[in-house]
């Protein structure tokens, strides 16, 4: 639970089957689980990539604007966060509201296998180095290393991402998967001119062959996290058979 909430101020459920209102988030995990739900899969879509999504169109609707959802499995039922902040600079609140919408019964889109995602990383971490290279945007600087210093920071703690009864494989795949995304985030950033000069100018036509060379890079990663977070579901469902 604490993992959920973070730094936010309350997490709170909206739609919970029973309730008039919204609901405190153990409450509504516990009637959830009451319902059925067995555990829950991660959904990161995005415009055109309906990743991890399962319908009906209107939760679609709703998770594709959020730009995230979670399913659940073993009941029809999945959230989406509503972000919401408030209060002046160096006191901002954040406050999460979950909708609670019923889901289709159905294999999550375009979700790979951690054996498929991990091979596909591997192929898209060397093409990032290459586009990056042909693209001539060098990973130097002081922005290059603080981005650097905390992707390392984050590798630490690798183990400590996805909880214990997770394959030790999704733990590979999801390192991986952030260190491809890393790649990716230093190349669109501003501060990358040509020759990775730090404060360079890139101008929109750079800006935008960075974008489409790297479109299909951010699209494995984005698919190798969704596989890494539900590798235990998906353990859970094979066993039962």
């Amino acid at each position: 639970m604490l993992a959920i909430v973070g730094d936010d101020t309350v997490h709170r459920v909206e739609g919970l089957p029973g309730e008039e209102g919204p609901v405190g988030l153990t409450l509504a995990l516990g009637r959830l689980r009451a319902l059925g739900v067995a555990g829950w899969r991660v959904a990161l879509p995005a415009p055109g990539h309906p990743l991890g999504l399962s319908g009906p169109p209107e939760f679609n609707a709703r998770a594709l604007e959020a730009e995230e959802a979670v399913v659940g499995y073993g009941a029809p039922f999945g959230l989406v966060p509503e972000v919401c902040e408030a209060g002046p600079d160096g006191d901002v609140r954040v406050e999460v509201v979950w909708h609670c919408q019923p889901v289709r019964e159905a294999p999550p889109a375009d979700v790979p296998s951690l054996g498929e995602a991990e091979r596909e990383l591997a192929e898209a971490l060397r093409e990032a180095t290459v586009v990056l290279t042909r693209l001539d945007v060098a990973a130097s600087g002081p922005v290059a290393e603080a981005a650097l210093d905390a992707y390392r920071a984050r590798a630490e703690a690798g183990r400590e991402v996805l909880s214990p009864g997770y394959p030790p494989r999704a733990v590979r795949v999801l390192e991986l998967a952030q260190r491809v995304g890393l790649l990716i985030s230093l190349a669109y950033s501003p501060a990358y001119g040509t020759g990775g000069a730090p404060g360079g100018a890139v101008s929109a036509s750079e800006m935008a062959a960075r974008a489409e060379a790297l479109r299909p890079v951010e699209r494995v990663a984005r698919r190798a996290q969704v596989a890494a977070f539900n590798a235990w579901v998906e353990q859970r469902q094979r066993e039962r058979g």
